[in-house]
């Protein structure tokens, strides 16, 4: 038996149209909930690494080690689950009820089988840093905060499965509440935990990673008990014969969803390329950059929730084989997208050197250096920012269509082929420094753009518009 997901082949019978302006209010109020919640789940390390820096420097950088070992493999598995986002969209956009319980339920099935591969590899922290010559000391505290949270594994991976779901059916105030909740108890446990208020024992760095695993835990019970007490979704029956395997279903999370965790692991390893080459040429360069990315990586919060939108939106006119929609949904999406990144850039231009002055005291002349650097750095950005906001709204849109594979290998190319390599030349062959490594970040991320968006303009050329189906 066969289930057809996305009958992309033109629709038997005329669908009711939206025009540009139903379209671009029906994105806008699916995105604006997932922008916040994005914004609200970045204040839950930060409120970590603040109370770690209360702590003192040796806690701070110990939780700092485990993180960044941690998190590209967390990350790797919400992106392939996150395919359950596309997939129930065009299942939606089909009236498939059967076809988006079984999705939802091999996605869990995916999440269980990611964790559970992942976890040994994660907790084999302590000997792969000593392998990398880390401080041993730091590497111990590491390895306690590690081999705590890496059981969050389970529950947030199944909260973005839930997520992917709730967000196909534009139910995405739910989520932002959710990870408010979410930001509020991790900020109380953290605080009990790590300094032992509240009658509670001091854990310190332990305490860090109880909080953020018991976080993952309440948001991932809350998200389940909405899903399945709520009467508009309780009707779809997700647990229902949950260890009925769904083969076809479950291949095609991770034909779907393996480029886009491959995907981000290039991306987040561009960075990390990034912050190590910073690290060869001083410590202000350092901060400067540190600043300059969070200052982007907050304004990048907001294509990204248009980016998730457009996937949904895309995935459903997919999934009716509404070929007019599909190009509505994706254009609306990256000109909402571009547009913000447009005032961002301006902000970051005319703005940038007051911008910096927030992370760093102005009046210490200590800080005079690392400020003006990050200025320069935000200007770079403000170029940076236009084209990191059409590459992902634009690769999301091609996620709706369920085209992933291409779109990885392109990613992959413009990451490390072009912009690592122009970054190198530029801050080192030519000696522009951290203003050059940037550069090769904004030309990376220009020419994944380029590619991306030119993919997506020719989608039915290239059959991506095709029907297709899971057996």
């Amino acid at each position: 038996m066969t289930d057809t997901i996305a009958p992309a082949a033109p629709a038997p019978t005329a669908l009711p149209q939206l025009g540009w302006a139903a379209e671009l209010r029906a994105t806008f109020a699916l995105a604006w909930p997932l922008v916040i919640a994005q914004l609200a789940q970045n204040a839950l390390h930060t409120t970590d690494v603040i109370m770690l820096g209360w702590l003192g420097p040796a806690y701070l950088a110990a939780g700092t080690l485990g993180t960044t070992f941690f998190t590209p493999f967390l990350l790797f598995g919400i992106g392939v689950v996150g395919a359950v986002a596309p997939l129930v969209a065009q299942a939606r956009g089909a009236r498939n009820v059967k076809a988006v319980r079984r999705i939802v339920r091999q996605g869990f099935w995916a999440g269980i089988l990611i964790a559970v591969l992942l976890l040994p590899i994660v907790w084999q922290i302590q000997p792969l840093y000593r392998f990398l010559g880390q401080d041993p000391a730091a590497t111990a505290l590491a390895e306690t905060f590690v081999h705590i949270v890496v059981w969050s594994l389970f529950p947030a991976i199944g909260i973005i499965v839930l997520r992917s779901f709730l967000s196909a059916f534009n139910a995405t105030r739910a989520i932002l509440l959710i990870t408010v909740l979410g930001v509020v108890v991790n900020a109380l446990i953290a605080y009990a935990l790590i300094f032992g208020n509240f009658g509670m024992p001091r854990l310190e760095l332990r305490g860090a990673a109880i909080a953020t695993l018991t976080t993952n835990i309440v948001m991932f019970i809350a998200m389940l008990i909405y899903v399945v007490r709520h009467r508009r979704f309780g009707r779809f029956h997700i647990l229902i014969r949950f260890w009925k395997p769904d083969w076809g279903y479950f291949r095609d999370i991770f034909r779907i969803g393996t480029p886009i965790g491959l995907t981000v692991l290039a991306e987040v390893g561009l960075f990390t390329a990034a912050a190590l080459l910073m690290g060869r040429l001083g410590t202000d360069e350092i901060a400067a950059h540190a600043i300059a990315l969070q200052c982007a990586s907050m304004a990048f919060m907001v294509p990204l929730g248009l980016g998730v939108a457009a996937t949904v939106r895309v995935g459903i006119a997919y999934g009716r084989g509404d070929r007019e929609a599909i190009r509505k949904a994706g254009w609306t999406a990256f000109i909402l997208g571009t547009g913000f990144m447009a005032i961002s850039a301006l902000s970051f231009l005319l703005f940038g050197p007051t911008i910096v002055t927030l992370f760093l005291d102005p009046h210490k002349e200590a800080n005079l250096n690392a400020l003006g650097l990050a200025a320069s750095f935000l200007a770079v950005a403000g170029i940076f920012q236009l084209v990191d906001g059409a590459q992902v709204v634009a690769a999301h849109s091609l996620r709706g269509l369920s085209d992933t594979k291409v779109p990885m290998l392109m990613a992959i190319g413009g990451y490390w082929l072009v912009g690592l390599p122009i970054a190198y030349l530029f801050g080192f062959v030519f000696e522009l420094r951290g203003v050059g490594i940037w550069i090769g970040l904004a030309c990376g991320l220009a020419f994944v753009a380029l590619l991306l968006g030119t993919r997506f303009i020719m989608r039915e050329k290239l059959g991506l518009l095709e029907p297709k189906s899971v057996a």
